[in-house]
């Protein structure tokens, strides 16, 4: 797990005719000059306010909505920033965050001003990740002085970076034919593109079929390792779509930045102390949808025919449902986009936990909100954009077979992986569930837990879980460290489903399993420095929360006495666990088609959560 080497650039005073101008430079080169200085490293250290960020970033998209949002649809009328707007507002959010970071220095809030390139550094770049597939997309330094007003005519919208992993890019290869004739009629369609949303779609595809009920599964995953990898059951269709069909490139047009038959004034927002000229943001935001980024980030041209193709399953299946697991990213909302056109039920099943700090867009578009537990009504009813959405505390359908996972052949597991050719094995096991962070954050926690582990008295063992997206070569340095504590990497394909039961603790920063941990009553530990987020189970008082090595020590120490079981009402307002979780939300889908169906008829027969064959009481109305 080697750390991200250091930005090689730094910002420096200059003068220009009498004015201030800040350069970008050689790092080496700040060595020799006697201006104020600083490292652009050393600015993405300094601490940023988190409500002023939300704020600039919220300004810009809402700026970018009210000017530029029809600047394209698809054919089936979806706009450009409705169905991006993920990843759009995550590289808006990037240059905020520098923008935020170069007023935070003293003498830039002092003198602010224009800022000058580095020679040919693309704009748009993309940050350390361990993720396999998806690409954490940024602004350069370089891009944000273009942002700032400075000219780039001899500086690429790319960085040499991304140009080499588009240059890896496998050969795009068109969408499927028309399904028209393949696929029978259906009563519900499902959407996955990662196996967290198929192993939470497929239990409740399942008990519809127990019902005689059809319906289709429609895999998106251009990873390999998240594709839908469970036999069917009968009244169950997976549809694979190939991976090839989404290296398809090329962006929306591409916006104009000195067009004279424009007479009004360019639109601007205000972030600070600088105008910022949104038609860079555009020419930027263009870029960034130029580019095949896989399922989870299409570009603009595989996001249009993924519409058409989509909207030929829909009707050739005709579903009265149709249910996915994200709605926001843009194969989500495209997908709730065609189904709500066609008069479609729309459900969305919360895959994963979530807090306010972690949701790349606090919005939900899905008609109904199924979401794990009491904790979640209220961010489900403050992000539903549905005029009539409906939030369900259900569970989550992948956490019903937890009762059943086998502890000792996982702790028989846990220990074959940590054995060593001396006969040495750990008394304690520790599992530590990975999120794809980047290497410095991953590197940090894996200190945090190792200095921790060394200050406990008890020989504990320590099992890396990566997360499914993950590649495992990040850890090979720290398999090589000197000290007292075991360390293993399990197979990604067994993952910390395949460990934590037979664990004696587990620790995460915010990974989905920290629940199943809880549900399961396996002590949590919520690492992470001081301010970084988890999923603040440890507000609950079902999880500890530890900042430093001193903490963890503690954690693990206590629990050489018995813990106290957590009360059920701490537990369901983080999960509400009755192992039928798929079997309610199944009921849901059924019972709910015809009333929505009546509803756009502009007639209500039952009232919200009292239809027959309903979990009772479990339909909370958002408006």
């Amino acid at each position: 797990m080697s750390a991200s080497k250091h930005s090689r650039l730094g910002v420096v005073r200059t003068q220009d005719d009498g004015r201030t101008v800040w350069a970008l430079v050689g790092e080496g080169a700040l060595a020799s000059t006697r201006s104020e200085h600083i490292t652009t490293s050393g600015l993405e250290a300094l601490p940023l306010d988190r409500q002023e960020l939300n704020t600039h970033v919220e300004s810009m998209m809402s700026a970018l909505e009210q000017h530029s949002a029809q600047r394209a649809v698809t054919p089936g009328g979806a706009s450009w920033l409705y169905v991006h707007h993920v990843p759009v507002r995550r590289l808006v959010t990037q240059l905020v965050r520098k923008l935020m970071a170069l007023e935070a220095w003293p003498p830039f809030a002092e003198a602010p001003g224009l800022m000058t390139l580095a020679p040919y550094e693309g704009i748009v770049g993309v940050r350390q990740s361990s993720s396999r597939e998806f690409r954490p997309y940024t602004v350069t330094w370089s891009g944000l002085a273009y942002i700032l007003g400075a000219s780039a005519p001899y500086n690429p919208m790319q960085s040499a970076r991304l140009r080499k992993l588009s240059a890896h890019s496998p050969e795009a290869k068109p969408f499927p034919d028309s399904t028209s004739e393949i696929l029978p009629k259906t009563e519900v369609v499902a959407l996955s593109w990662s196996s967290r949303h198929w192993q939470s779609l497929l239990p409740v595809l399942e008990e519809l079929a127990r019902d005689g009920r059809r319906s289709v599964l429609v895999d998106l995953a251009t990873d390999p390792t998240e594709q839908c990898s469970a036999p069917m059951a009968d009244g169950i269709s997976l549809l694979p779509v190939p991976a090839e069909a989404f290296a398809a490139s090329g962006g929306p047009p591409n916006p104009t930045l000195d067009d004279k038959e424009i007479e009004e004034p360019e639109p601007t927002v205000r972030l600070g102390a600088h105008s910022v000229r949104l038609r860079r943001v555009e020419q930027l935001a263009s870029a960034l949808l130029a580019m095949a980024g896989g399922c989870t980030q299409p570009s603009w041209q595989a996001t249009t025919m993924v519409e058409r193709w989509f909207e030929g399953v829909l009707d050739s299946t005709r579903p009265h449902t149709v249910i996915v697991s994200n709605d926001t990213s843009p194969l989500g909302a495209l997908a709730v986009h065609a189904s709500e056109r066609r008069g479609i039920s729309t459900v969305h099943l919360q895959h994963g936990a979530w807090t306010v700090e972690t949701v790349a867009w606090p919005a939900l578009h899905s008609r109904h909100i199924v979401v794990m537990g009491e904790r979640d009504v209220v961010l489900a009813n403050a992000w539903a954009r549905h005029p009539d959405a409906e939030v369900h505390v259900l569970g989550q359908p992948r956490f019903d077979a937890l009762a059943g996972l086998g502890r000792e052949t996982q702790r028989q597991y846990l220990k074959k992986l940590l054995a060593t050719g001396l006969g040495r094995r750990p008394e304690r096991i520790l599992v530590w569930a990975c999120q794809p962070f980047g290497p410095d954050r991953l590197q940090a926690q894996a200190e945090l837990l190792l200095d921790g582990l060394e200050g406990v008295e008890e020989d504990w063992g320590l099992v890396i879980t990566p997360h499914p997206v993950q590649s495992t070569d990040v850890f090979d340095d720290l398999l090589q460290r000197n000290g007292r504590t075991l360390v293993a990497v399990a197979d990604r394909r067994v993952g910390a489903r395949g460990c934590l039961a037979g664990a004696d603790a587990l620790a995460s920063a915010h990974s989905t399993c920290g629940i199943e941990a809880v549900l399961l009553n396996i002590p949590v530990l919520e690492i992470g420095l001081p301010g970084e987020r988890t999923l603040r189970l440890a507000e609950h008082g079902i999880a500890r929360r530890c900042s430093t090595a001193e903490d963890i020590a503690d954690a693990l120490t206590a629990l050489r006495t018995p813990q106290p079981p957590h009360t059920q009402a701490a537990v369901d307002a983080v999960c509400r666990w009755r192992g039928n979780s798929a079997t309610e939300i199944a009921q849901l889908i059924v019972g709910r088609a015809s009333t929505d169906t009546a509803q756009l008829e502009h007639t209500r027969h039952d009232a919200p959560g009292t239809a027959p064959g309903l979990p009772q009481g479990e339909g909370v109305p958002v408006r």
